[in-house]
Parts: C-alpha cells; sequence; structure tokens
C-alpha cells in the first residue's frame, strides 16, 4: 500500500501521468460497482436475447480479472494482463464485447510505464474498430455505440486538457446522453422503453472509475480474490421465442484459418457472433442449436481449449414454465433419453472430456456418435475433469432464484470430485437464498444414475416433499445397479483402468470382463467369460436371481455403439421383467471411453 501512495501522490503532482496501479485500482472500482449493479443491469436485458443474464455476465467477466491479475507499476504490463484475464473469463455476448475492446485497448497501448493522456485517448480510439471487427452483424444503439461515443469524446480532448480526472468526469455527460439515445436507436428497446443493458453496464463502469479517481481512496475497494460471486437473476422477464437455443462460447488457440472464417463459420451456425481476441488466442460467442456439429467442424482448424455452452430453453422454462416447485440436478454421466430430460425438466451440467489439447463438454458439444469416432481416429486417449464449483454455483443461484428447493443427484464420490463441487456450492448458495438444497451421492454411474433421476423427478410430478424425496432417493441409492459388458479390453487398458500386462493376458485367453458397482460407489469386477454372449449370460442369470428377491422398478439398456447387442440385452429384461426399458441409450462418452466401443449395459433400480 506504501508504494501505491508514494505513486498515487506523483500522479498528484502530474495530472497527466497515468502508470499502473491506478489503472487497476480504477478497474477494480469500475467492476465493483457492475458487481453492485448487475440485478438492475439483469432487469432492463431485452436485445439480443431477453435471458436477463447481461449484468450477470459483466459481473463474472469482471470477476476474472479480479480474481486473476495483481497490482503492477507498469501501465503497459497492467493493461495487458487486465485484457488476457478478461478474454479467458468473458461471458456472454456483452462479456466477450467488453473483454474485447479491452483486447484493443492493449493492442493501441505503448510500451511504456505510464502514459499521458493524448497517448490514452489514442488507444481507447484505436480501440473501436477491434469491436467492430469482432462482430459479424454490429448493431447500433447498443454498447458498441456508448463505447465509441465516449471514446469520440476522449480523443477529441487530447489536445486541450491535460487533466485526466477532469477528462473522465466532463466524459460521464457524454455516457448518459449516447446511453439515454439508445432506447430510440434500437427497435427492440422502443418496445421496451429500456436502454441497451450492456451500454448500462459500460456506463455504470465508467462511473465506479470517476468516483475513485476523485477520491483515490483505495481502502474503499473490497478486492477478494478467494470470494467468487452468485449470479444475480431477477424476476422481470418477458417471454419470448428463442430461435437458437444454445448460447456457445469458447476459447480458440492455433488458428490455422483467418478470424474472418472462423466468423464466417459462426454465422452460418446461428446468430449474435462475436469473435474477439487474435489469431494466436480467441473467444468466440455465438447462438447456436447444434453446438456439436460447430465444434466437429472447429476443431479441425484451431485448438479448443475451454468451451461453456448455456441451454437459454431450459433458462427461460426456469423463469416461465416451472412444471413444479423443486428443481432437479444432474450431470452428464446420467444416461437418460433427451425427451425424458426435457419432460422433467432436469437440469444436466456437462463433465469435460479433453482429446489432447481440444476441450469438449459432454454430450453438449461432443455427442457419443462423434465421440466414438474419435476414440478410434485420435492418436491420444481421452481423458476427463470434474465440474468446478463455479458452474454449480453459477446454476444454483439461477434456481434459487425461481424454485422453491433443489435436488441434485451425481456420479460416484469415487469416480470425481464433481460431487463434492456440488455440496460446497449448494452449501453456499442455500445459505446465501435461505433455501434447501440436497447434493446425494447416487454410489452409482450412467443408467442407474438416469433411474435415480427419473425417480426423483417422479416424486416431484407426484407432489412429495422435498424432505420425503430426499430421503426415499438416498434409500433407493442401495438398490441401483449396473453391469457392463466389455467386448474389448484395449480400451480399459489405454484409459489405464487394466495394466498392459494384465490385458495381454486377458487378451490370450480371451477374456470378457463384467464390470460393476460396489455399495461404496467403486467399480469391481463382477466376473469373467470368454465372449460377450457368455458375459451378458452371466448378467442376466444374476438378475434373474435378484428378481427372485425383489420387483424391478424399471431399468435401462446401454451400449457403446452397438445397438444390435443393446436389442438383444432389452429382449432379454424384457422376458425377465414382463416390461419395456426405459430407455435404451448410447452410454455416456465419459463411461464409454473406459468400456470400450461395443460394450453392451444393463442397469436396475429394484424396489425396496
Amino acid at each position: 500500500m506504501p508504494a501505491f501512495t508514494e505513486k498515487t501522490r506523483k500522479y498528484e503532482q502530474d495530472k497527466t501521468a497515468i502508470n499502473g496501479k491506478l489503472l487497476y485500482y480504477a478497474f477494480v472500482a469500475g467492476g465493483n460497482q457492475i458487481l453492485q449493479h448487475q440485478a438492475e443491469i439483469n432487469r432492463i436485458n431485452v436485445f439480443p436475447v431477453s435471458d436477463k443474464d447481461t449484468g450477470t455476465n459483466l459481473a463474472a467477466t469482471i470477476r476474472s480479472v479480479v480474481d486473476t491479475i495483481k497490482p503492477h507499476k507498469s501501465y503497459k504490463t497492467t493493461v495487458n494482463n487486465i485484457a488476457e484475464a478478461a478474454l479467458t473469463g468473458a461471458r456472454g455476448n456483452s462479456g466477450v464485447i467488453f473483454a474485447q475492446f479491452l483486447h484493443g485497448l492493449s493492442c493501441e497501448t505503448l510500451n511504456k510505464p505510464h502514459i499521458n493522456i493524448t497517448e490514452f485517448a489514442h488507444s481507447v480510439s484505436n480501440a473501436i474498430p477491434y469491436i467492430y471487427k469482432a462482430i459479424s452483424n454490429p448493431v447500433e444503439g447498443t454498447m458498441l455505440t456508448v463505447i465509441r461515443d465516449w471514446a469520440d469524446f476522449i480523443n477529441s480532448k487530447k489536445e486541450r486538457l491535460h487533466d485526466f480526472k477532469q477528462v473522465m468526469i466532463e466524459s460521464l455527460q457524454v455516457l448518459e446522453k449516447s446511453l439515454a439515445e439508445t432506447t430510440f436507436k434500437l427497435k427492440e428497446l422502443g418496445k421496451s422503453g429500456f436502454v441497451d443493458a450492456g451500454a448500462k453496464g459500460f456506463v455504470v463502469f465508467i462511473k465506479g472509475i470517476v468516483e475513485f479517481i476523485q477520491k483515490l481512496n483505495i481502502r474503499s475497494l473490497k478486492v477478494d480474490a478467494q470470494t467468487s460471486i452468485s449470479l444475480v437473476h431477477t424476476e422481470n422477464i418477458s417471454e419470448s421465442d428463442i430461435p437458437f437455443r444454445y448460447c456457445t462460447e469458447a476459447i480458440l488457440k492455433n488458428l490455422t484459418v483467418k478470424d474472418t472464417d472462423v466468423q464466417r463459420l459462426l454465422s452460418d451456425s446461428g446468430n449474435s457472433v462475436v469473435v474477439a481476441g487474435s489469431e494466436s488466442t480467441c473467444r468466440i460467442h455465438v447462438h447456436t442449436n447444434n453446438p456439436t456439429q460447430l465444434f466437429q467442424e472447429l476443431k479441425g482448424m484451431v485448438t479448443i481449449t475451454f468451451q461453456k455452452v448455456d441451454d437459454m430453453v431450459r433458462q427461460q422454462e426456469t423463469i416461465f414454465k416451472r412444471k413444479w416447485n423443486i428443481a432437479l440436478v444432474t450431470d452428464s454421466t446420467c444416461d437418460l433419453s433427451q425427451e425424458l430430460i426435457d419432460k422433467y425438466q432436469v437440469n444436466v451440467v456437462p463433465l469435460n472430456i479433453n482429446f489432447g489439447n481440444n476441450h469438449f463438454l459432454d454430450k453438449v458439444t461432443i455427442q457419443p456418435e462423434q465421440f466414438y469416432d474419435m476414440l478410434e481416429t485420435e492418436a491420444e486417449f481421452p481423458n476427463t475433469s470434474q465440474i468446478n464449483e463455479q458452474a454449480f454455483t453459477n446454476l444454483y443461484s439461477h434456481l434459487a432464484s425461481h424454485y422453491d428447493a433443489i435436488i441434485a443427484i451425481h456420479l460416484t464420490g469415487k469416480f470425481s470430485g464433481t460431487y463434492n463441487n456440488s455440496v460446497k456450492a449448494g452449501q453456499r448458495i442455500a445459505k446465501e437464498f435461505n433455501k434447501p438444497i440436497q447434493v446425494i451421492d447416487s454410489n452409482n454411474l450412467s443408467g442407474s444414475l438416469g433411474l435415480l433421476v427419473l425417480k426423483a423427478a417422479q416424486y416431484i410430478e407426484a407432489g412429495e416433499n422435498f424432505d420425503s424425496i430426499v430421503s426415499k432417493i438416498k434409500a433407493d441409492v442401495a438398490q441401483s445397479f449396473i453391469f457392463v459388458s466389455v467386448r474389448d479390453l484395449k480400451y480399459m487398458i489405454k484409459g489405464g483402468r487394466v495394466s498392459k500386462p494384465k490385458g495381454v493376458i486377458a487378451g490370450l485367453f480371451g477374456l470378457n470382463p463384467v464390470i460393476s458397482m460396489d455399495e461404496n460407489g467403486k467399480s469391481m469386477l463382477f466376473g469373467n467369460t470368454f465372449s460377450q454372449k457368455s458375459s451378458l449370460k452371466k448378467i442376466f442369470s444374476h438378475i434373474e436371481k435378484m428378481c427372485g428377491q425383489k420387483t424391478v422398478w424399471n431399468y435401462i439398456i446401454l451400449h457403446a455403439h452397438n445397438p444390435e447387442g443393446a436389442a438383444e440385452a432389452e429382449e432379454q429384461m424384457k422376458q425377465l421383467t414382463g416390461k419395456s426399458s426405459v430407455s435404451v441409450v448410447d452410454i455416456s462418452p465419459v463411461i464409454g471411453m473406459h468400456a470400450g466401443i461395443g460394450a453392451v449395459a444393463v442397469s436396475l433400480l429394484l424396489n425396496n
């Protein structure tokens, strides 16, 4: 703090100087204002989609910077760090546009430890083309216009004024006027009577900066890098058609094509296209109906290092079309048909799948059919990573804004940290919103997890209360089972589940293992046979014994690119249980990568 005080005194003596620490704390001050006003910004969000999350997205973008960087005395170093952190953490259309402005500012800043007003004005003005270049269809009367009007004013004063503080104070009048005019420049805003939400966010940001440079009170800035924000949502939203379901974002590196080619590809896939950053690292934003196809086309052109996809239809249902007052959450290892997931409005959070340096979201940007093709053709064996706590915090804060309670059921905690991260996020949001959130470890996965989620959904549909549902599902966990018939051991060997020497020996003997889960949520070898036909016979023989003791509530047949084997398995189960399966589905890639192509599995849930 003393070092910055010394720099502040120097700044007060030379009012044209802007150093790195002044820039850092000014950014934090502006960012704090966005964090405090995010609910208000959400409320007025009607363009380009009335999903009421512009404030949330700007807040998340700001938090990415505050959590990542530290003060530095050099202006150039600080602006570079801010731009990089913003681009990495940008969220939503407005967040990506704001990050692109900062990227342009960074690129157009001279390599100096401090700059004067003239240099600052040049960098601000020269950053504007970066924004317009990034957007496939720039629309005036939005955040773009307000940032440009502000930059034009700053640039117009560079030769006449020599007091940075005074220039910033005067710029507020220009910002307020430009913001007010957005209501009349854009038809969608004129209908609502609101100003543009993204533009409002930028004005709030600059106001925070002006307030700081007037007082230069660093102690008033509460910067806590360990505190992650909860996303604030609002009930005040108008229902509108959503032509493209998925708000899709990614960070792309090492482009082998021009960014204009990426922009063209995104435009062919949907709307609201932004390509921010440079050809070495860029962040994309697009609303599309088919993120899987989009990323299959992109993976040959770039390295995909991060992806985020929000289901705007599910978000809209949460706000207007909730069928019940208890929300249901699971992860993408839950193998249940999309028809049932949509019917019961289940919120599914995807795990991460990585092929080398390329990152995908399970069942969102990569579906089983693409996954199994890549499993055969890609040089590197895939790996998975857990869902982080922030992803659950974002979801739970959104759901808690609209539902009375939340129940989440996840894959076994023995396989992934997903369950623990969900627990931590649930505890935090339950406390903040004073609403019950229960996270349940299924001690299982795949179809068994799907059956538990389905049963919870039907309890909710029947109108049972929160405590009763939680109690019953916890009891049902012990009655859920899965048996996986592995046809080819090479995938388990590649994935490290079976050592290479043991795999070679098993291969010589032609062994086909049957994998199951024990009562503690750990995988176990249920048995070995000499063919998949024999292993399935062993599975059905065991299920028949189980049926002699308890009745089967329902079952799911799963397969890894083996529909014929799945059909035979379902026929066997019909004979044993007298009922058809809930679903016959391609097993989750997260599970299938180890079971391997050709695997067939049976999941069942017994009645207590």
